[in-house]
């Protein structure tokens, strides 16, 4: 898969099969829409291509607003977005920086400007509620005509339902938010995780006994944050049971920059460089600020006994890394 930031240069650009949208969590009805994109492609002898937005235009917005709580939450970062993207056969991402120039767009400049001089457009699917250009004055009936006038065909995508609920990105984030991951599987088709590279910490968790593999999370508002059970895939053949804390750690830093930091349970090897999935399982706790170390090791500790004892009760065949490695 070809990602390009940006619309391609000239030499880059083919007749293409379109869909745009910020694909949040690539959920099943992103998966249905990507299904019938790849379909129409292979028919007319084109290359699938995603136009997606980094950040987030409501996040955009709400920046320039000055007020970042009416920013979304973020499901996945733009690394499990373009995985996921690649998992579902797209041949190129577009990954638009929107910003002030972008949003300023008129639905008949970004037609003209983006679809069909920057990308060659012979064939769009969009949701049915998609709406585009400044002010979000294109709607379905204007795209359909700018694509008889320049030659795209139009299909809208009706919403993708789960047992009579519509599957979207804003109920995801709600579904995680609760901690309801047997939910976000059914509408994301899959558990939830986050991957990325274990980078360097300030190796405080080996100092009070519980090493941690450490992931940046790139954006400050994400779906979900405490205390969980997880297991971590891409250190062994099999995942690794571990309890895991997402968010910005009150006792130890006031940054505000959130991470994910994962104890695996009797595995201490260096790992840094190494890509890993963090599956997640259950929430067992609010992350708190703590009065001192001790206190903070002591809640530690608490954790990682309630998290052994939930692989227990399951009967889940493993409740250290020593029981899979």
């Amino acid at each position: 898969m070809k990602v390009f930031r940006g619309l391609p240069n000239a030499e880059s650009r083919a007749p293409c099969a379109l869909t745009i949208g910020n694909f949040d969590g690539v959920h099943r009805g992103h998966q249905a829409l990507l299904a019938q994109q790849r379909d129409a492609a292979d028919r007319l002898g084109l290359e699938t291509a995603v136009m997606t937005f980094e950040p987030h235009p409501r996040e955009y917005f709400a920046q320039r607003a000055g007020d970042l709580s009416k920013a979304p939450a973020r499901i996945a970062s733009l690394r499990d977005k373009l995985q996921s993207l690649a998992n579902a056969g797209v041949d190129r991402v577009i990954v638009e920086h929107f910003n002030a120039q972008f949003a300023s767009l008129t639905p008949e400049e970004f037609v003209k400007n983006v679809l069909v001089d920057g990308l060659h457009v012979k064939w769009l699917i969009v949701g049915e509620d998609f709406c585009y250009g400044s002010r979000r004055a294109g709607n379905i009936a204007t795209l359909m005509e700018a694509g008889q006038r320049y030659g795209f065909e139009v299909v809208a995508l009706p919403a993708v339902n789960n047992q009579g609920s519509r599957i979207s990105s804003s109920a995801i984030r709600q579904a995680l938010a609760a901690a309801d991951f047997d939910h976000a599987r059914a509408l994301l088709g899959h558990s939830y995780t986050i991957s990325g590279h274990v980078i360097h910490g300030q190796k405080l968790g080996r100092t009070l006994g519980f090493p941690t593999l450490n992931l940046r999370i790139s954006h400050r508002r994400p779906a979900l944050s405490g205390i969980f059970v997880v297991q971590v895939h891409g250190l062994a053949p099999h995942p690794l049971p571990a309890v895991a804390s997402l968010g910005v750690r009150p006792t130890v830093d006031d940054s505000g920059r959130v991470l994910l930091e994962t104890h695996v349970f009797d595995f201490d090897q260096h790992c840094y460089g190494k890509l890993i999935r963090v599956e997640f399982l259950a929430k067992l706790r609010d992350e708190e600020k703590y009065d001192g170390l001790a206190a903070l090791t002591a809640a530690i500790d608490h954790d990682g006994r309630r998290a052994r004892g939930w692989f227990r009760e399951r009967n889940s065949g493993a409740v250290s890394a020593t029981d899979r490695i």
